[in-house]
């Protein structure tokens, strides 16, 4: 009777263990990734694109949630300082290491205090401009703003957004003067920029290429130093603006302190989902092209563009409270 009870005493130790590290197995609830942009715009574009794969495959509900505001800075803030558990991931990309130097008072430093997951696509951004505005290359919109000196609108994603930076490099070198206007989002601009409220933006081109393509907006041309595969007849403003290029990077990142072992489930993830080749035509169909990372690779990535577009930001003397 003692040994029954012993077995049965012990089998149900058994099972309460079993369901304890069932429970604990990460991950067994829903993962929000957050963009710091609005629905719609290309970071929410490639976010839900992994987003849509994770799920299944990782076994748990992947769900954007999108916090838009301040350049990226305000999603960048509530997953900073959420726990380090790795069901709050974010969206990097160059607003956050644009952003730390062109915000002055930030709480928070993205390289020390974001943990490095995974590298996910690097692109470009592309110049589009309404289907009625007079200029139909990179030297016709010069020609045209330097004869419309400050009327010329300049619209972006965002105050430190690549967008942003992307139009601001190109407004330095080509000695401009442009009114900058800032959206909450790319998402937010193309109804305006259709309409020729506001005249041009250096978009990233999962947002606009549909737009190109189905003539709603005119490309003039890429900001990579090579002429992009998805549009290959489209010069890079390189080629009117000598030494122009600005690329585009995309990646994951959690709070500081996540466990070794979370980080390497959602790098072998997102690095398994680069692989997938639906994954992979899907990039290529927005021009970019997979980038997958080492969680360190991704971290000197982050460190780098960081270091890359402080120069840019001090020297063009912009700032932002």
């Amino acid at each position: 009777m003692r040994a029954v009870r012993f077995v049965v005493l012990l089998a149900g130790l058994v099972c309460c263990f079993s369901q304890a590290f069932a429970a604990d197995k990460y991950p067994s609830r829903p993962i929000k990734f957050v963009v710091g942009f609005l629905a719609g715009g290309p970071n929410d574009i490639v976010a839900r694109i992994f987003c849509d794969w994770l799920q299944p495959h990782l076994g748990a509900p992947c769900v954007v949630e999108n916090k838009a505001g301040q350049g990226g800075m305000i999603a960048a803030k509530s997953v900073i300082e959420s726990p380090p558990d790795g069901y709050t991931i974010m969206f990097v990309a160059p607003n956050n290491a644009i952003g730390q130097t062109l915000y002055k008072n930030l709480p928070f430093n993205h390289v020390r205090d974001i943990t490095p997951i995974a590298g996910t696509m690097q692109l470009t951004n592309i110049m589009v401009v309404p289907p009625d505005l007079p200029v139909k290359s990179v030297a016709d919109f010069i020609a045209y703003t330097k004869a419309n000196p400050g009327k010329v609108t300049l619209a972006s994603s965002g105050n430190g957004t690549s967008v942003h930076m992307s139009g601001e490099l190109f407004k330095m070198m080509a000695s401009l003067d442009m009114v900058h206007v800032p959206y909450r989002g790319s998402a937010g601009i193309y109804p305006d920029l259709m309409t020729g409220k506001v005249h041009v933006l250096f978009d990233n081109l999962p947002g606009s290429i549909e737009f190109v393509r189905t003539g709603k907006l005119r490309a003039l041309a890429v900001t990579t130093a090579k002429r992009n595969a998805a549009l290959p007849s489209l010069p890079t403003v390189g080629e009117t603006v000598p030494g122009y290029e600005a690329s585009v990077f995309y990646g994951v990142g959690g709070p500081k302190g996540l466990p070794p072992e979370v980080v390497e489930t959602l790098n072998k993830a997102f690095n398994a989902a680069l692989a997938d080749p639906k994954i992979q035509q899907r990039i290529k169909e927005l021009g970019g092209e997979p980038t997958p990372m080492t969680p360190a690779q991704f971290g000197k990535l982050l460190a780098d563009e960081t270091e890359k577009w402080g120069k840019v930001v001090r020297a063009a003397n912009i700032s932002v409270e």
